[in-house]
């Protein structure tokens, strides 16, 4: 009977120890699975951020080749501009003074029929006039008559000169006055064309500005995104894994209780026959329980060491040691005198025991289930603070690259003003030199600056709004008035 008791003790605990090694085989998988999926989903998420990251690479090279394109289409239609205008302002001068030149040839051949005409006249009445003098001879009279046609040639020929001299350096004066004011329009459609190439640089500019931080914010919210599935998956990995622990424990303390209460029933119907037997049982199950806690003692340091770092792994081990050293004295010192008031009592009490037993077995389930709970609730802290800590960083290192983007565009943005007012003072410089170089040129030829800033009385082509008149009146008269009185 005896041994029968003691097979079914091996048969059960056999039976325990292999739904142990069961339950330690299904925790591994399921780490394994656990570790496998996370793998998995950190894996697409990095293959999800590469294509983002590409996909926005590609996207800010597409509007920067965009940019390029619209810059040289710009600057082609600048040049086109600049090519047109010297094309109309050659066009132009040709045709001012094509204008000027047949004005001039009119006004030459009114002052020749104008001369004519009074010459004529004059001669007539020079003529009457002499001949009115009877007294004065022939001869002399076709002499003075002779003399004053000299004269009048010799004045009208003065005349002539002076009006050429005159058209000379009106025409001149009116092709400097034209070149000025097409230089300053010049100048003008380059400063023009300068603020247009500036305007656009500056536009793009902003648009590349704020394409860069909506980029940042995409990425942004994929990151947080990507580190929501990641902590989630890891949350739900850890509900599962703790769900599976608490189970298989509540699962453990109900059949080590049922075995409890098996075997007690078969002891009342097995009592042992002296105090020694009973002391050897006790024995025999203070070693099974050690034998228990040591197994637990490893499953438990295994899984702290799984979630300890490693500097601080030692410190751990030597806390664990000492304590299963505390537990494992104290559990033998719980059963030596358990067989001291045994042998004192010299009497045996089968019930009192089995109640002591039920206790310490009912005790030690409570324990180690609250050492589970502890456990679980210290994996779920370190789960949240790493869950924290990795928000924490990420935030930061979205702020920092925020940062260091605003800087970057700032410094863009200083760098471009710079350059710009660099431009225009260059430009304004250059203009300023070609027109104080053309001023000095027309100083040299006798031009003053107030005379070239004049309003023009001339219309220029392609121009509205400018005087129209003749260029030299005819002011001065060839009448018989004009003539030096007394010559007659």
């Amino acid at each position: 009977m005896r041994t029968q008791l003691y097979l079914q003790l091996e048969l059960a605990f056999r039976n325990s120890f292999e739904e142990m090694h069961e339950q330690m085989s299904g925790y591994k998988r399921m780490r394994r699975e656990h570790q496998a999926t996370l793998l998995k989903l950190e894996e697409k998420c990095k293959v999800e951020m590469e294509t983002h990251k590409g996909a926005l690479d590609k996207e800010y090279e597409t509007l920067l080749h965009s940019f390029t394109r619209d810059l040289e289409r710009l600057e082609t239609k600048h040049q086109q501009d600049v090519e047109r205008r010297a094309k109309q302002t050659a066009a132009a001068e040709k045709k001012l003074h094509k204008e000027i030149t047949a004005k001039q040839e009119g006004d030459r051949k009114a002052f020749d029929l104008n001369r004519k005409k009074e010459y004529k006249a004059n001669k007539e009445r020079w003529k009457r006039e002499l001949s009115m003098d009877e007294s004065t001879p022939k001869r002399q009279r076709d002499l003075t008559l002779q003399t004053q046609k000299d004269t009048m040639k010799q004045y009208e020929a003065q005349e002539e000169q002076r009006l050429l001299q005159a058209q000379k350096q009106y025409i001149e004066l009116e092709m400097r006055k034209f070149k000025r004011r097409r230089m300053i329009m010049q100048h003008e459609l380059e400063d023009q064309l300068l603020r247009d190439e500036l305007s656009k640089k500056q536009q793009q500019l902003e648009q590349a500005h704020a394409m860069l931080l909506k980029h940042h914010e995409k990425t942004q919210e994929l990151e947080y995104r990507q580190q929501r599935s990641v902590h989630m998956l890891r949350e739900e990995q850890i509900t599962k894994q703790h769900d599976t622990e608490l189970h298989n424990q509540q699962d453990y303390m109900d059949r080590i209780k049922k075995e409890l209460v098996r075997k007690h029933a078969l002891e009342l119907r097995q009592q042992p026959k002296s105090l020694k037997q009973k002391e050897l049982q006790i024995r025999k199950q203070f070693r099974e329980t050690c034998k228990t806690q040591t197994k637990q003692y490893k499953r438990y340091k295994a899984q702290v060491l799984q979630t300890t770092p490693k500097e601080q792994q030692k410190e751990v081990i030597k806390q664990l040691k000492e304590e299963k050293h505390r537990k494992m004295t104290l559990l033998g010192e719980q059963y030596e005198q358990s067989i001291a008031d045994m042998f004192q009592s010299q009497s045996y009490k089968l019930d009192e025991s089995q109640v002591i037993e039920c206790q310490r077995t009912n005790e030690q389930l409570e324990y180690e289930l609250e050492m589970l709970t502890a456990y679980q609730n210290k994996n779920k802290k370190q789960a949240q603070e790493q869950r924290d800590r990795e928000r924490r960083e990420l935030e930061n290192r979205v702020s920092v690259r925020r940062g260091l983007l605003e800087n970057k565009m700032a410094g863009e943005l200083q760098q471009f003003n710079q350059e710009r007012a660099e431009r225009l003072r260059m430009k304004h410089e250059k203009h300023a030199k070609e027109l104080e170089a053309f001023d000095n040129d027309s100083l040299a030829l006798g031009f003053s600056n107030l005379s070239l800033t004049e309003v023009s009385r001339e219309t220029y082509p392609d121009e509205e709004g400018s005087l129209s008149g003749s260029m030299i009146s005819l002011a001065h008269s060839h009448s018989s008035t004009s003539f030096p009185a007394g010559s007659l």
